[in-house]
């Protein structure tokens, strides 16, 4: 197996579990200890665990996985995910892009679109700076360390003067009883900044984001007008966004 296939599989289990064992990933995975305890180890200095002797206790329940690791896992769908959403958007449009690794690919898809684009963290700045025909738009504020998203109060306010086309959110967790939910506390005022002063919200996420909520509650379903998943995304979800007038997507 792979390192980037075993690095999802011991994230997978330890989204399940709050401890881990080397000799059981070593099992799973099947690879020798040595390579199970170098896995950990780099994963313990990207603060996605904690080793204890043995293994390891995770961080990630309840939490988002740092950023490199994210942007590794299921980057093909989310290539398709962003030629979806591109789709929606017509030239001339401004466009506020969350944060995070689904909605830079969004970034990096209309780096070559005639928009004004107002991005949420310093990855899509950097995919949309050297794009020519790209009116950026910067919010300020605090880049939190490692996610490099943009928090706080200056953000919020920034947004809050701004009037949108539309605005692309990532997503932590979706569900018709939850809403639209965020591991990240600070990131929920400047998620629910950009919907407010948007026409249009579109959220973007695989089918995996159904089964989970996040800690903060960013708005209900009602307040979305477009939702761009996969075919993962359970049925029975996809008829209750339908329910709610929302419009779904699926790649």
């Amino acid at each position: 197996m792979e390192s980037s296939e075993r690095t999802l599989l011991i994230i997978e289990r330890l989204r399940q579990a709050e401890r881990v064992t080397v000799a059981e990933l070593a099992e799973a995975t099947r690879s020798s200890e040595m390579t199970i305890r170098r896995d950990l180890d780099q994963l313990a200095e990207q603060g996605v665990l904690r080793r204890v002797r043995g293994g390891a206790v995770s961080f990630l329940r309840g939490h988002s996985a740092p950023f490199p690791v994210r942007e590794r896992d299921e980057a093909e769908l989310k290539g398709r995910l962003a030629v979806a959403v591109e789709e929606l958007i017509a030239d001339c449009e401004s466009v506020i892009i969350d944060s995070g690794t689904t909605t830079l690919e969004v970034a990096k898809r209309l780096a070559h679109r005639r928009i004004t684009a107002i991005p949420l963290d310093l990855h899509s700045v950097n995919a949309l700076s050297n794009a020519s025909q790209v009116d950026l738009l910067m919010p300020g504020g605090r880049a939190k360390p490692g996610e490099l998203s943009f928090t706080g109060h200056l953000t919020e306010a920034s947004l809050r003067a701004l009037r949108v086309d539309t605005a692309i959110l990532g997503v932590c967790g979706l569900s018709a009883k939850h809403g639209l939910t965020a591991h990240d506390l600070e990131e929920v005022p400047v998620k629910q900044a950009a919907v407010s002063g948007a026409q249009r919200v579109v959220a973007v996420c695989h089918g995996a984001k159904f089964a989970r909520t996040g800690l903060g509650f960013v708005c209900p379903i009602t307040d979305l007008d477009v939702v761009v998943t996969d075919r993962s995304a359970p049925a029975d979800a996809r008829a209750e966004l339908a329910a709610a007038g929302v419009e779904v997507r699926v790649v």
